[in-house]
């Protein structure tokens, strides 16, 4: 199984459960660490779609993060 694109793009966070659970906590803080977000934006499917429009995800990743969440009884 690969790496899940999400992870890699936080910068390879010591555990995924430690990325877990800070995204859990303040997903807002842990997201705006490596992307640009505006202020505001709190919804999921916004900063998703905001992400992919910017360019700073692309969908192939979205779609691999949403598979990976999946697998692991995420989503």
């Amino acid at each position: 199984m690969g790496a899940n694109p999400l992870f890699e793009a936080m910068g390879n966070t010591p555990s995924m459960a430690q990325l877990l659970q800070q995204l859990k906590a303040n997903p807002m803080a842990v997201l705006s660490r490596r992307f640009n977000l505006p202020q505001n934006m709190n919804d999921p499917n916004a900063i998703i779609q905001h992400l992919v429009q910017t360019g700073q995800v692309s969908q192939e990743k979205v779609n691999a993060a949403f598979q990976q969440a999946q697998r692991m009884g995420l989503k």
